[in-house]
């Protein structure tokens, strides 16, 4: 009897660990299955197989700069989660793209079903050049959690203009030179972004790409969809069919519109697009755009989000939209809340969307139940 009232007491103790959440709470601390704050950030979601896979960045303490690499955790209902450790690793070896101390922001990861790969992109700066790269890197693996073996990184698409340019936009681009745009932001320069004076300075040495999202259409082709320009335009660049090589044929979305933190998703036949505007750490309000084709054009919408905080997105910044699995229709919205001060205590935004008119809205909800909204 003594034995079996020592089981009993350790069981009741034991109950609330071994529980499991419901509900996801956007902007408070979102443990893992041991305890610790997910450390996944800027990140995007795979489904695979019965599990849902989340990467993102791994963030220190004090620093945003890649100490580790990219994480990743591993889940049944999206709500509990499990560290699945390093994806990705940062190197040790000086001068190496990867070197500890780089910048890995925004990964993605798709499935390849020509290849049986897993394929991540991810926006690279490197080690002591700040922002100055613009570069998207690639890497691939055998198994959902990695590792990744990590490829190459570079610039996008050299030696290509965009795919629907017609001979007047060529033309047009043939009379822009860089010398008489010296001062920014004037009305003239605001027009020659429009028309191409990034696209056309980057020519040669491939388009820049930081902030980016990957999306696989119903055909199975890849996109990669990133801030370019200087952050004032979107390209959308595709694929190839193994999904770690760009084609050379990409399209522009809201030239000179400095949109970043893209998030693309399809919705009976439609694609819609959730971006942010360029302010740094500090969030501002969301920005939504929608189109027929992947390649344009695209129709820029008021903001989805609604409820407390909509006009800054909650306080956060659009990462990915995730696609709920055997659920047509349903989706998630993922934002980071950053703290620049303390990156490691960056916190999630995850909320349903919903259509009115068919149209998407991200309203704002202090908890909610995946299992019981998405029946």
């Amino acid at each position: 009897m003594k034995h079996l009232c020592s089981l009993l007491c350790f069981l009741l103790l034991a109950l609330p660990a071994l529980s499991k959440e419901r509900t996801i709470k956007p902007g408070v601390l979102w443990p893992d299955a041991a305890g610790n704050h997910i450390n996944a950030h800027g990140g995007g979601v795979l489904f695979y197989k019965g599990y849902y896979y989340w990467y993102g960045e791994h963030k220190a303490e004090h620093t945003s700069a890649a100490l580790v690499g990219v994480t990743c955790y591993r889940s049944k209902d999206l709500v509990n989660w499990t560290c699945c450790g390093v994806a990705l690793p940062v190197e040790e070896q000086v001068g190496s793209d990867i070197e500890k101390g780089c910048t890995m922001e925004r990964p993605k990861v798709v499935y390849c079903a020509r290849t049986g790969k897993f394929v991540m992109w991810f926006h690279l700066e490197l080690k002591g050049h700040g922002y100055a790269a613009a570069r998207a890197a690639v890497a691939v693996a055998d198994k959902p959690t990695g590792p990744f073996l990590y490829l190459r990184s570079g610039r996008v698409n050299p030696y290509c203009w965009p795919a629907d340019w017609t001979e007047a936009d060529h033309a047009c681009a043939d009379t822009l030179q860089a010398a008489h745009f010296g001062r920014w932001w004037t009305e003239p320069w605001r027009r020659a972004i429009t028309q191409g004076l990034f696209v056309k300075r980057d020519f040669s040495g491939g388009q820049m790409a930081r902030d980016m999202t990957l999306y696989v259409d119903d055909d199975g082709r890849a996109y990669h969809i990133f801030s370019s320009e200087d952050n004032l335009t979107l390209q959308v660049a595709e694929l190839s069919d193994d999904f770690t090589y760009h084609t050379g044929r990409y399209w522009r979305i809201a030239p000179g519109g400095q949109n970043e933190a893209p998030a693309l998703f399809k919705h009976e036949g439609r694609y819609w697009l959730i971006t942010s505007g360029c302010t740094g750490w500090a969030p501002n309000e969301a920005r939504m755009f929608t189109a027929e084709r992947i390649s344009g054009p695209w129709k820029q919408l008021p903001s989805p989000c609604s409820g407390p905080n909509a006009k800054l997105t909650f306080g956060g910044q659009s990462t990915y939209v995730l696609p709920v699995q055997g659920r047509p229709g349903a989706f998630i919205f993922m934002a980071d809340i950053w703290r620049p001060q303390h990156p490691i205590d960056a916190r999630y935004v995850w909320l349903p969307i919903t259509f009115k008119d068919n149209v998407p809205v991200v309203e704002w909800r202090d908890e909610w139940a995946p299992a019981d909204f998405f029946r």
